[in-house]
């Protein structure tokens, strides 16, 4: 019986330690929980009172204009190496052409000069082994046939304000001489009086020499003085050397 007793008292004893412990913790946990949920005025600070770290963020976009590795700085490299070639060879180029273009001038220029003395040359007609002198440079070349002679005179016509047409021209030189510029008539009253009429548009030597159109020859078998002499005079006698369909 006392046994129990002891044994029930004990108990009861520890059960009241026990509450009294456990009150203890309790008050002990309250107070550290609201002594780390209470900021401290004080200056020193805890590792729990430490800032949290800052959230890294990061981008999907890719990193431009970055040259990372050997391999693009060489190739860099290469780029720059590939436009000075280039522009190495434009030069070249350009020097080229503009030697080529110096040839071409040149060629031209003596082409040109080679034309011009064709020209000058086609200019100094010879009749009878003798050189005629037409008096004045050549300007443009003309063929040295009737087309050409006919030509050259509807030219120097034009400029004196003398009036006459290929055609015309063209018909009554085929009746007066056939085109032969040095055709003379030894049988008509002109050649008897000692006076024949003479080159291509039968001209007597004192009607050439008072039509004579200066610029051009003084010779009255020179084929395009002859026929600016004879238009002048037909045109002065009937108006044109159109007009003339006979003898004049």
């Amino acid at each position: 019986m006392s046994k129990n007793f002891l044994t029930r008292g004990h108990a009861r004893a520890l059960n009241r330690h026990h509450k009294i412990a456990v009150a203890g913790v309790a008050a002990l946990g309250a107070a550290a929980i609201g002594f780390s949920a209470t900021p401290s005025d004080a200056s020193t600070t805890t590792r729990s009172e430490a800032a949290p770290a800052a959230r890294i963020s990061y981008s999907t976009e890719p990193i431009k204009d970055v040259k990372g590795t050997i391999t693009d700085q060489l190739a860099g490299s290469g780029v720059k190496t590939e436009l000075i070639a280039a522009k190495k060879q434009a030069a070249t180029d350009a020097a080229a052409k503009k030697k080529a273009d110096a040839a071409d001038a040149n060629k031209k220029a003596e082409q040109e000069r080679e034309t011009e003395e064709a020209a000058s040359r086609s200019g100094d007609r010879h009749w009878g082994g003798k050189r005629v002198d037409t008096g004045k440079p050549a300007q443009e070349s003309y063929a040295d046939n009737l087309d050409g002679w006919i030509r050259e005179s509807l030219d120097i016509m034009n400029k004196r304000g003398i009036p006459g047409s290929y055609e015309g021209i063209h018909r009554n030189i085929i009746r007066e001489s056939s085109g032969n510029p040095k055709a003379i008539n030894l049988w008509d009253i002109n050649a008897q009086n000692g006076i024949p009429s003479k080159g291509l548009l039968q001209v007597i030597p004192p009607t050439f020499a008072a039509y004579h159109v200066p610029g051009t020859s003084k010779n009255i078998y020179d084929p395009v003085a002859n026929i600016t002499a004879a238009c002048n005079y037909a045109a002065d006698r009937y108006g044109s050397m159109d007009n003339v369909y006979s003898a004049y």
